[in-house]
């Protein structure tokens, strides 16, 4: 993500998240592969015609080449002069200056050892023109079968072209060596290498524009199913009702396999999720068991010695029988009540969360819940007079009795001087927040994570149901709850519900 600071001062925030998705990646990968295809062939464009500007220069100085020399050999051949290197001079003293311009181009006259003769620039020669040939140009003409020699060069920025060739007697004899200097102009060929070019922008143009419109599209066509699916994957949820994906007709192969492989993987998870489910609630029922059976063992066993203990000192003549009796009855219907209340707990934990929702206020359901307790260090804060929600009151009920007792507890096993007990009842915009925080000694930190599970308890009395019925009530209403520890000491159960 890049922030940006533009000329008002205001800071914008680009999010890069964009360049990384796969619809960008295929509109640029198109528009990249149009703009690299005009740039490719701009440039072969532009080296074809060099190549076409160079190969027609170098023909039109052969042909020019070819005329010239033919106008050499008829002044050679006509004049009174005989054909030697001596003599070209005085031959073509004047000659040299009509052919130049029949032809319009520089003729240079050079003896066989590269030494100038007589140029057509003037009696006097100049300084652009070459005093002697160099010693290259003269082996490189040597050893051409033709005796001929094309050389490309620039001077004073200009392209040239220069051709050797010898001039030969009748006898075949080469006499002195011909120079041509010719200027490439290219004045034409590049007008028309500009307007093709510019053919081709407008061209290319048109097709960017077509381009980028037919990319977007295409982009948008190919990420949409992938959007479906990326959707879709992100509500899936292991424990909930997840919905397949239809396929279309007119969809892409990769994406129909990409389809059908979401579709197995729901059925999978539909089927993992139910033996999941079916797993815990056959563990959960084992454990409950178990529980049981821990837990009415407990009073059976001071019952069967009880019975047994009655059995063997049971007097029928005994003047105190009737005490005994009654201690025995007394003893026996205090395990049975014991059983009964076990019985009682663990049928209230098995029927949550059984919801009978109505509108409540939640302000006068939780006040007539405390004035229960009669406790005089029990509080209750809220910042609404009243709050109207859908909740079971019973449900309600069990939740604010569980954790005052917890709290109650708490205080009574630690002994604390001067006890509270503080209920809050917060309404914010979309949410209910409900807080019980105690003064006691709180909870120890390695047993934070177990406190809501079921049968646990650091208490001596208690089979440790009561928080975890509260969690699940909680969970069963989409709320959350979770423990704080203030600086201060005690313990504090905060639970947020959606409001609605």
């Amino acid at each position: 993500m890049w922030v940006m600071l533009w000329p008002e001062g205001d800071r914008k925030i680009i999010d890069m998240s964009v360049f990384k998705s796969l619809r960008f990646r295929i509109f640029f990968a198109m528009i990249f592969v149009l703009a690299l295809t005009f740039i490719g062939l701009a440039i072969l464009t532009v080296i074809q015609y060099r190549e076409e500007a160079k190969d027609y220069h170098r023909e039109r100085l052969l042909r020019k080449e070819q005329n010239i020399k033919q106008n050499l050999n008829y002044v050679l051949k006509n004049s009174p002069y005989p054909q030697e290197t001596e003599a070209l001079q005085y031959i073509f003293y004047n000659k040299i200056y009509e052919i130049k311009d029949i032809h319009n181009l520089d003729i240079d006259l050079y003896d066989l050892q590269g030494r100038l003769i007589l140029s057509s620039l003037g009696r006097e020669t100049d300084s652009s023109t070459q005093k002697s040939l160099a010693h290259e140009v003269i082996k490189s003409l040597g050893k051409d079968p033709k005796g001929h020699l094309v050389q490309s060069f620039s001077l004073n920025e200009e392209d040239y072209q220069s051709s050797y060739s010898y001039l030969v007697s009748d006898t075949f004899d080469p006499i002195a060596i011909v120079h041509l200097p010719y200027i490439a102009d290219d004045g034409f060929m590049s007008k028309e290498l500009n307007e093709n070019l510019w053919r081709m922008s407008l061209l290319y143009g048109v097709m960017l524009i077509i381009s980028i419109a037919i990319a977007y599209a295409l982009s948008q066509y190919i990420t949409r199913s992938l959007q479906s699916i990326s959707q879709r994957l992100t509500s899936t949820q292991l424990l909930s009702q997840n919905e397949k994906i239809e396929l279309q007709a007119n969809v892409s192969t990769e994406i129909g396999r990409l389809v059908q492989a979401y579709n197995d993987m729901i059925e999978q998870l539909e089927q993992s999720a139910s033996l999941l489910a079916q797993g815990e609630r056959e563990a959960a029922w084992r454990e409950m068991a178990k529980q049981v059976a821990h837990e009415i063992k407990n009073p059976l066993t001071p019952m069967r010695l009880s019975v047994q203990s009655f059995q063997r000192k049971f007097d029928p003549n005994d003047p105190d029988v009737e005490s005994k009796i009654s201690e025995f009855s007394a003893s026996l219907i205090q395990q049975i009540d014991t059983m009964s209340d076990i019985a009682s707990a663990f049928a209230t934990y098995a029927k949550l969360p059984e919801q009978n929702n109505a509108s409540i206020d939640l302000v006068a359901t939780i006040r007539l819940s405390l004035e229960l307790f009669d406790a005089p260090y029990i509080e209750f804060e809220s910042n609404c007079e009243t709050l109207d929600m859908n909740f079971d009151k019973n449900q309600l009920n069990r939740v604010v009795t569980n954790l005052i007792k917890n709290s109650i507890q708490s205080l009574n096993q630690a002994k604390t001087e001067q006890p509270k007990i503080t209920v809050r009842l917060q309404a914010e915009n979309d949410r209910v927040l409900i807080s019980v925080r105690d003064n006691g000694p709180g909870i120890e930190d390695h047993l934070l994570d177990r406190v809501f599970e079921p049968k646990f308890t650091t208490k001596t009395a208690g089979m440790g149901l009561g928080l975890a019925m509260v969690k699940t009530i909680v969970l069963s209403y989409g709320g959350t709850i979770d423990i704080d520890q203030p600086k201060n000491g005690g313990a504090q159960f905060n639970m947020v519900f959606p409001k609605g």
